[in-house]
């Protein structure tokens, strides 16, 4: 027997002073740079959502308790009070959306949330308040024992229309059945210009080393200006405005002979205040629209054990609906997708994170502007720089 939580997400956010902001951003940028590094390959391209996983996961952990609430706290650099990480969340939601309007009417920026929830089934009312008032998801009744196809395809459809279309088919197929009991759905969506564009007469086919090993020509842009700069450990670090000035699109270029690390979560935090540089960057072109990647093992490996019942009987979503020792929730899988444009103009992205669970029934400036060639396999992110949240964060090995 089935029943389904899904969480779907995607998309960017903007400013937070209030200390249980920061602690939502903290979670963002420690668990999403943790589950990074658990699902990244040397040699791939990989593009996540920090902001949508956690977001989603958030939402999930209101209603965990007992074990299984510590090992996701653990895990994910949460705070050990669900409700503090909610209030966290909505102070930075409202933030992210405060710096949206900073960013004019040329910036496209979406965050919704919703639950699916199966008709009749009886969640705890304090959950289903807490996530409609701190995470603006309403519940909406679902007919998912008389046809969970065609109700796995209208939450896709609320996704895509969420998304401009740029997330499809965030639930597979089959993984709703006549069991599913609830479905929380949140979708990310921002386009953003540079505060300046790179001219597309300057973007020539230059070298870049792919992989780390072979040489290839890649469409590259190139613009000389004002750009946030440091050197750091192991990394140059580039940080290229939005327009509006809230959000900057982060470049760790590790150094030529040195290893291609993931920084630290403090280190991400100093990148949203770099000193100004006159910089001349050669930054390629991509196109990032990678298929439906599913995080559990990843989950499972930082030792999220208890919600997927491992071992059998060990569940415990009590804050989301009663739980009996033969009948409770526990998590199947999570699912994330992403899509991501850079061109000379700005950037295009979005993210769905898709949390599903079942049902068990029986148990310094310089005067010379200074060069910076992305000629290699590099990090990015777009930041939040008034909290230094990172709502996408990925690598770059093959821009073509």
């Amino acid at each position: 027997m089935k029943s389904t939580l899904l969480s779907l997400l995607p998309l960017l956010m903007m400013t937070c002073t209030a200390s249980a902001g920061n602690t939502a951003a903290q979670a963002v940028n420690e668990g999403g740079l943790r589950i990074f590094r658990a699902v990244e390959k040397t040699d791939a391209n990989l593009c996540l959502s920090p902001y949508s996983i956690q977001a989603a996961l958030a939402m999930t952990y209101a209603g965990a308790r007992g074990t299984t609430m510590s090992q996701m706290a653990a895990a994910l650099g949460f705070p050990e009070n669900p409700a503090e990480l909610a209030d966290g969340f909505e102070k930075l939601d409202a933030a992210l959306s405060a710096s949206r309007e900073r960013c004019g009417k040329d910036t496209s920026f979406h965050i919704a949330n919703r639950l699916f929830g199966a008709s009749g089934f009886s969640f705890r009312p304090p959950f289903l308040e807490m996530l409609k008032r701190q995470f603006s998801a309403p519940l909406e009744e679902m007919d998912f024992q008389g046809d969970p196809a065609r109700a796995a395809g209208l939450i896709n459809q609320w996704v895509e229309g969420q998304t401009e279309k740029r997330i499809r088919n965030l639930i597979p197929a089959n993984a709703l059945d006549r069991t599913t009991t609830l479905v929380l759905a949140n979708a990310l969506y921002l386009k953003i210009p540079w505060a300046e564009e790179f001219m597309a007469g300057a973007t020539k086919e230059l070298p870049f080393l792919v992989c780390g090993r072979d040489s290839a020509a890649v469409p590259t842009m190139s613009r000389t200006g004002s750009f946030g700069y440091a050197e750091l450990p192991g990394f140059q670090a580039v940080g290229v405005p939005f327009r509006g000035g809230q959000f900057q699109f982060l470049i760790l270029l590790p150094d030529k002979d040195g290893p291609s690390a993931l920084p630290s979560a403090g280190l991400l935090e100093k990148c949203a205040s770099l000193p100004r540089q006159e910089v001349h960057l050669f930054l390629p072109k991509f196109r990032l629209e990678p298929p439906t990647l599913s995080l559990a093992d990843a989950l499972k490996s930082l030792g999220v054990k208890d919600a997927f019942d491992i071992p059998r009987g060990s569940a415990d979503f009590d804050g989301m609906a009663p739980r009996k020792p033969d009948d409770y929730l526990y998590l199947s899988d999570v699912f994330h997708k992403t899509f991501f444009a850079l061109d000379e103009k700005g950037v295009e992205a979005a993210a769905a994170t898709a949390v599903v669970m079942m049902r068990a029934t029986s148990m310094p400036v310089q005067m010379e502007p200074l060069e910076v060639r992305v000629d290699r396999p590099f990090l990015f992110a777009i930041q939040h720089i008034p909290t230094s949240a990172c709502l996408f964060l990925g690598r770059i090995t093959d821009p073509r």
